[in-house]
């Protein structure tokens, strides 16, 4: 099951030619952080604010840090094309816009992790579509003329609102929906149907609103009628923070409604009309404790409640997985003089967090106290792109968890100590199924700034599918994505391959972490890839070529080889074919190649990494030629000496040791920060300085 690089001229034992470009030239071609799509279609009324509404967003996009396609062809709407934009908007589109498979390419392109942003007449768009009225939240159902209102700012936690008061008084078409969003999203924005005229929706009258959508996000605002809201600061303002948090660029707290739990001991809900959609979590007693499966706890660091008590006030404990499970943090409720007296009471959080969250509470006797609302934040992480893919290999071994040795005996060795690779793993001969070893990759991982993993894959039923919910698990924790190389197992063909893709949706499709991507490894092998047209509606599938006339049927290329990197071979002619072809163009870097310890006597060549000068080489030369992705050879595959997991300093084994200038511990972790550096160069959310 080891793989040999494909490519192996004499010409790449030779010193390593110039890059295509130089790393500040390759930085320079992609200056924004990323794209967003603005979509205008309509088959319905047309707004007048339209065109206004995009140079408002080619505004924002220029101070913001993301670059803005408009258009109003729904031929933009395949798997490949969605591939390159954080986040689509819909701007007071009308009617039926998009045909079946277009439908099918945005489903599965916001399921998978990316970003909707739906304006306006975005809610008088699609009615026939089920999955649709999901994504946007409700429909519309009528508007009165336009007036003055007043617009509650019902939670200013978000980007959207942040910059806002309690309330604010506008002037705009106000939507009524055919249903009220509410509990399925978390409402920013409500109307106070009583500033105004004509509205139908009673007390609770949402108007803003986000949520989760599968593996995305999804944000709408029904303001945006008029020409004159696209030059209001505090409309554009409103709709970047709209932007980012669909583009998954700025952390946002998980607000929940407190009787939104998913199971309980005790609690009921109580109504209060000053509360949050005019409930709360209520008639809470000593010993009481509400779960909330929807809300994780992975990376929380505080706990806010927006909490009311007429009765003996208490204690609320902040718990993970069960109402026994990890105490992550406590806080105290004071008494606040009323049932709709409400304050907020914050706590840090210690603990480590995992699985969902649960609130206990404690107290004396009686009613101690309601909940309306809470908040978990999470501390300044780092950023992950959804742009940089990472090969990963499951496949290892060992007696003590698996029963026996797997991978590492390769080339004849006898593990611990003596394995099949020039460089020796700093968490020794692992087992690919150990989870502290899974949770410490997917750290790692996040550290490096890739985010998806491209999980090696050797068909149904087998070691690496038996482990890959557990990675998947693990991977959702530190907000990376999992991807899918679908290896050469023994019988595979195009029908398999789409049987597959069909079988891997349907495993895991629904878990948070999937990615809905399909690198096929050794695509040549096959000659007729017609069977794919079967799932590439709905899913980007890859070749592992720079071959354009072997691609017919995929969504796109990657190359793999971490030796061919270095020269980029036909990497511009791939990159050009891709983008005028609307493919996507995913070339591949190492840091370097050696395999004498895994198979000795191979004459594949080597690939020095020439304390990091190889690996600059490479993402340099993927970086000139403006690649949707970039994916890295590789994470672990110890075999071939083409990783970027840490390694230590062991007597017969080769080393990092003087990489990027650094030494002891510092070298260990030099290739995951400079995979981070050179994310920053490709997809520069922030600045960075190259590491040393």
């Amino acid at each position: 099951m080891f793989r040999i690089i494909g490519i192996v001229l004499a010409t790449l034992i030779c010193a390593i030619s110039p890059p295509a470009a130089s790393a500040a030239g390759a930085a320079g071609a992609t200056a924004a952080a990323y794209q967003v799509l603005v979509f205008s279609k309509t088959a319905g009324f047309r707004h007048d604010s339209i065109p206004a509404g995009v140079e408002a967003v080619r505004s924002l996009g220029a101070a913001g840090g993301f670059t803005v396609t408009a258009t109003e062809d729904a031929g933009a709407f395949t798997p490949a094309n969605l591939a390159n934009y954080r986040a689509v908007v819909f701007l007071s589109t009308t009617g039926d816009v998009l045909a079946d498979s277009q439908q099918a390419a945005l489903q599965s392109y916001v399921d998978g992790g990316g970003g909707f942003v739906g304006v306006h007449a975005a809610a008088d768009t699609e009615y026939g579509w089920p999955y649709y009225g999901q994504l946007v939240g409700a429909w519309f159902k009528s508007h009165p003329a336009i007036q003055q209102a007043v617009v509650r700012n019902e939670d200013r936690t978000h980007p959207a609102t942040a910059h806002l008061g309690p309330t604010w008084t506008r002037t705009d078409e106000w939507y009524d929906y055919r249903t009220n969003p509410r509990p399925g999203v978390r409402v920013l924005q409500t109307l106070d149907e009583t500033s105004y005229s004509g509205g139908t929706m009673g007390a609770d009258h949402p108007i803003t609103w986000y949520h989760a959508q599968g593996a995305g996000r999804s944000f709408y605002t029904g303001l945006g009628h008029t020409i004159e809201s696209y030059s209001d600061g505090n409309f554009r303002q409103l709709l970047l923070g709209g932007i980012q948090y669909a583009a998954g660029v700025t952390a946002t707290p998980v607000t929940t409604e407190g009787e939104a739990y998913t199971s309980g001991q005790g609690v009921q809900i109580a109504a209060h009309a000053p509360a949050s959609g005019g409930r709360t979590l209520g008639y809470i007693d000593n010993g009481d404790w509400a779960g909330y499966a929807q809300v994780s706890t992975a990376g929380a660091k505080t706990f806010s409640a927006r909490v009311s008590s007429a009765g003996a006030g208490g204690t609320v404990q902040v718990r993970a997985g069960s109402a026994t499970g990890t105490l992550l943090g406590t806080v105290t409720v004071p008494v606040t003089g009323g049932w709709e007296t409400f304050q907020t009471v914050t706590t840090a959080l210690t603990g480590a967090g995992s699985g969902p969250l649960f609130l206990v509470f404690a107290g004396g006797a009686g009613s101690l106290f309601d909940i309306d609302t809470f908040t978990l934040s999470t501390g300044t992480t780092a950023q992950v792109s959804p742009n940089v893919h990472v090969f990963y290999y499951p496949w290892y071994g060992s007696p003590s968890v698996s029963g026996a040795w797997r991978h590492w005996p390769q080339g004849g060795h006898t593990p611990p100590a003596d394995i099949g690779a020039d460089l020796y793993p700093k968490l020794g001969p692992y087992d690919s199924g150990d989870l502290a070893a899974i949770d410490q990759h997917m750290k790692w991982i996040r550290q490096s700034g890739a985010g998806v993993l491209v999980y090696s894959w050797w068909g149904r039923g087998g070691y690496e599918d038996g482990l890959a919910r557990r990675v998947m698990d693990a991977a959702q924790r530190e907000g990376v994505k999992v991807a899918w190389h679908i290896e050469p197992y023994a019988g595979r063909t195009a029908a398999s391959v789409v049987s597959d893709v069909q079988y891997l949706n349907q495993t895991y499709g629904a878990h948070p972490a999937f990615r809905n991507a399909f690198y096929v490894f050794e695509s040549l092998k096959i000659t007729d890839w017609t069977a794919l047209d079967q799932v590439t509606a709905a899913n980007i599938v890859l070749a592992q070529t720079t071959d354009t006339s072997k691609i017919a049927h995929f969504s796109g290329m990657y190359t793999y080889d971490a030796i061919a990197g270095a020269t980029a071979p036909g990497w511009q002619q791939a990159a050009a074919y891709a983008k005028q072809h609307n493919l996507v163009w995913a070339p591949s870097v190492g840091p370097g190649y050696i395999d004498d310890r895994a198979v000795p006597g191979n004459t594949t060549p080597t690939l020095a990494r020439d304390n990091g000068a190889t690996y600059d080489k490479e993402w340099a030369n993927a970086i000139a030629t403006a690649p949707t992705w970039v994916s890295i050879t590789s994470f672990n595959e110890w075999h071939e000496g083409s990783v970027l997991e840490p390694a230590v300093v062991r007597s017969g084994y080769q080393s990092f040791e003087g990489a990027y200038g650094r030494t002891g511990a510092a070298a260990e972790t030099a290739y995951l920060d400079r995979t981070r550096y050179w994310v920053t160069q490709f997809e520069p959310q922030t600045a960075s300085p190259a590491p040393r």
